[in-house]
């Protein structure tokens, strides 16, 4: 947004404001980062054994927390079922009015709160207790009930909130999302979960897309123009012709790929109606397997020496399908 100041006095009053601005911004941006810095100097066998809990939960990761936390917890939740770990967020307000219901035998319990004494968590941790479910808590309170009452507790270390006043969550909260992420992607390590997983559960947006397999988005079966190394050139023209791709594979007995025509080759030897497939293919040329991401197709066609517009798709030197550069496109990738 663009203001338009017209005086001389009030551009300086907006220059002193800007000045102050950015200063607070700045201090608060440094006093979370040290929170942070201090957060990953204090990790220790607390955070392995919270992995190994959560790691062996066989139905879901329960993220509660209260007030910010329970804007934090929902974030934490939905980065664990992004990666990998199924998670799902419980407000604990709800818990004791029927909610509770949604934590289950096979369930671990993530339980956020930065006193460790907010009393909306008792009926979760009772609950946890009564039928032992396992509970990991984060928490400032070394001494509170929550870290009392868990199976392990991650402290926070003591730090300063960036609200000038002291009460305003702002540090914690920043380091209790931090300490999330870390949980997700120790998980996501642990688990091995895979850039081909991480598609699977981000179908839509430009994660889905950059993550399509050549598979995904590639022509197969009669879709292929494939003809054998004696084709004569018009034979080799009709094919090329009916699939539409601008070239023709050529394989051998064995339904390998050998070689490949383009339009480019048949213009060269148009003059020479003797030739055979053999005659004008180039040998050996650039595949690509089907299990390969679209963007490394396209990177390949995008080549700078010699751009093309079509690969073959190889599998056990088998030409199993073809992938266009307007494949790529269509889907999205770039």
């Amino acid at each position: 947004m663009t203001a338009v100041v017209k005086s001389g006095a009030s551009k300086r009053g907006s220059k002193a404001k800007s000045h102050d601005d950015l200063a607070v911004a700045s201090r608060v941006l440094r006093v979370e980062a040290d929170g942070i810095r201090a957060l990953a100097h204090g990790l220790g066998d607390g955070f392995v054994q919270a992995i190994d809990i959560l790691v062996q939960c066989t139905g879901r990761i329960v993220v509660t927390g209260m007030g910010k936390n329970s804007h934090i917890g929902r974030k934490i939740a939905a980065t664990l079922a992004s990666t990998g770990s199924p998670a799902l967020f419980v407000h604990p307000a709800e818990a004791s009015h029927g909610d509770l219901g949604m934590i289950a035998a096979g369930d671990a319990v993530l339980a956020l709160s930065n006193s460790g004494g907010t009393p909306e968590l008792a009926a979760i941790i009772g609950h946890t207790r009564r039928f032992r479910i396992p509970l990991v808590a984060i928490t400032a309170g070394a001494a509170s009930a929550l870290a009392e009452a868990a199976d392990v507790t991650l402290l926070l270390p003591q730090a300063d909130e960036a609200c000038p006043l002291g009460l305003a969550p702002t540090t914690s909260t920043t380091m209790t999302l931090a300490l999330g992420d870390a949980l997700a992607i120790a998980l996501l390590q642990r688990r091995g979960f895979s850039s081909s997983d991480f598609q699977i559960l981000h179908p839509g947006g430009q994660l889905g897309r950059r993550l399509l397999k050549v598979a995904d988005i590639m022509h197969g079966g009669a879709d292929v123009p494939l003809v054998p190394p004696a084709a004569s050139i018009k034979e080799t023209v009709l094919a090329m012709t009916a699939k539409g791709f601008g070239c023709a594979g050529i394989v051998d007995e064995a339904g390998r790929l050998v070689g490949i025509i383009t339009d480019g080759d048949l213009r060269r030897h148009w003059s020479d109606n003797s030739q055979t497939a053999a005659d004008v293919m180039t040998r050996h040329p650039k595949t690509i397997r089907p299990q390969a991401l679209a963007q490394e197709a396209l990177a390949m066609m995008n080549i700078t020496e010699r751009p093309f517009t079509a690969l073959f798709v190889v599998e056990d030197e088998q030409p199993i399908g073809i992938i266009h550069m307007h494949d790529c496109l269509r889907a999205g990738v770039a």
